[in-house]
């Protein structure tokens, strides 16, 4: 699949400090809507399946501001300040500030108003700093992020206020279907609650981004612009379908929702566990290049090429055998094995997955489910493919054992190995975790101590 530039929804804008962010007009108070649709006869035409729909959701819909304090980086200097010193003005004058007050603007819903749940995209938070709900009644209220996965772009955000809020009934996993009116409602541009309408273009999308691979998405025309970020994509029955995250960059009415069944189980994993469990398959893939795929028979270099299959792993169960090329799973072609894993950071634990196979000339199907990639299956595979092992010693991770001949025999008893992957590692939690993110690598990056000073070395796994 082409390489797609796809932009997240969100709007950010910069501002100095001592500016005032100057906000849009305010929506219409729920009270002044439903002055205005009291006037309505019941059986007028106007009250038509989006209006009622709109008048069951809007109350849940809240818009999110984000803001935090940025240093904009070296200024001009006087030259009166580069005699005086930095800051240096004459008669008892201010300094100009060079921070800068960065605001995000997004949307979210309210999946939960008796705990003030609010479901919204991981990158309309993702700077940090103080953040913001206001509701289509005009309060507003401060919110704590209860947790992020940036993998799936989902955010759960606590209101800290009143939670007798109005939240949203979501739709079943099945129950959407292409061609059937959608609705959004976001805060495009900063422009409050803003209606849009179109229909499901196709379900099951997947899309590449500078951010990863994401799959299983709802494709529609309504229009989503950036600040709809976050919000809710709506049916007719006022029910939640999705959450609105991405647009195509160069396609006009072609935008990208969550499917709803899929956002509310990574909210569970994160209110449950604060973070999500890192899945696999039981496999070890290789990248293709020109001579293996003549090797096999192959038109042409696309897929992976399966190295090993562990036992008792979906893989195993699945029929999967080294020597097999996995051309494509759920519609997405592997181009390499960082799409491999970029796929699978979007699954969810129990979902099946379609593997399309090509095995001694032939090209077959096969259906299997990942599963927790638990942390001691992964020190296991860790100590046998990279070769040694580790204790953790005073806050730091000391290597216990070398495997003689093994891809770390560089290494010795004793050494200290400060970091991998260009990041520092201070426990084994860090260190299980590089492996999941790095076990397919070629090669990886090793800062270690030795004798007081710090070397770095390349793993050749």
């Amino acid at each position: 699949m082409d390489m797609m530039r796809i932009f997240r929804s969100g709007a950010r804008v910069l501002l100095p400090v001592c500016l005032l962010l100057l906000s849009c007009p305010p929506a219409a108070s729920a009270a002044q809507e439903a002055a205005a649709t009291a006037t309505i006869p019941p059986g007028s035409p106007r009250l038509t399946p989006v209006v009622r729909a709109v008048q069951i959701a809007a109350p849940a819909v809240v818009n999110i501001t984000s803001t935090s304090v940025i240093d904009a980086g070296p200024r001009y200097m006087s030259p009166l300040e580069q005699f005086f010193g930095p800051g240096f003005q004459p008669y008892g004058g201010m300094p100009p500030s060079r921070r800068q007050k960065r605001v995000s603007l997004g949307s979210g819903v309210i999946v939960d108003g008796s705990r003030g749940y609010v479901l919204t995209n991981a990158h309309v938070i993702s700077g940090g700093g103080e953040v913001t709900v206001n509701l289509l009644d005009g309060r507003e209220f401060p919110a704590i992020v209860r947790g992020a996965d940036p993998d799936f772009d989902i955010a759960v955000l606590e209101i800290q206020g009143p939670h007798d809020l109005p939240s949203l009934r979501p739709a079943t996993a099945a129950d959407l279907l292409p061609g059937e009116t959608v609705i959004a409602i976001g805060n495009p541009f900063g422009f409050n609650h803003t209606v849009t309408t179109g229909v499901v273009s196709a379900l099951g999308r997947s899309i590449r981004s500078e951010s990863g691979l994401f799959t299983d998405l709802i494709q529609t025309d309504a229009a989503i612009n950036p600040g709809n970020s976050g919000g809710p994509l709506l049916d007719l029955e006022g029910r939640l379908v999705g959450i609105n995250t991405a647009v195509h960059a160069k396609g006009e009415g072609i935008g990208f929702a969550i499917p709803i069944h899929k956002a509310l189980r990574v909210m569970d994993n994160l209110m449950d566990h604060g973070k999500r469990a890192p899945l696999w398959l039981g496999l070890h893939v290789e990248n293709l290049d020109q001579r293996m795929a003549q090797a096999l028979g192959l038109r042409e270099v696309r897929g992976l090429l399966v190295a090993e299959v562990y036992a008792r792993t979906p893989a195993a169960a699945a029929g999967l055998e080294p020597g097999d090329v996995i051309e494509s799973i759920n519609g997405v072609v592997l181009d390499d094995r960082g799409d491999y894993l970029n796929l699978l950071r979007n699954q969810l634990p129990g979902e099946q997955l379609r593997l399309v196979v090509q095995r001694a000339g032939g090209r077959q199907e096969l259906r299997l489910a990942p599963v927790e990639f638990d942390d001691s299956t992964a020190r296991r595979i860790m100590e046998s493919r990279w070769g040694f092992t580790l204790q953790s010693s005073g806050g730091r991770l000391v290597v216990a054992s070398v495997q003689p001949n093994g891809p770390a025999n560089f290494l010795r008893r004793g050494d200290v190995l400060a970091g991998i992957g260009g990041k520092a590692l201070r426990s084994q939690e860090e260190l299980l975790q590089a492996f999941r993110q790095l076990r397919l690598a070629s090669q990886i990056l090793l800062q270690v101590e030795r004798g007081g000073r710090l070397y770095y070395a390349r793993l050749l796994p």
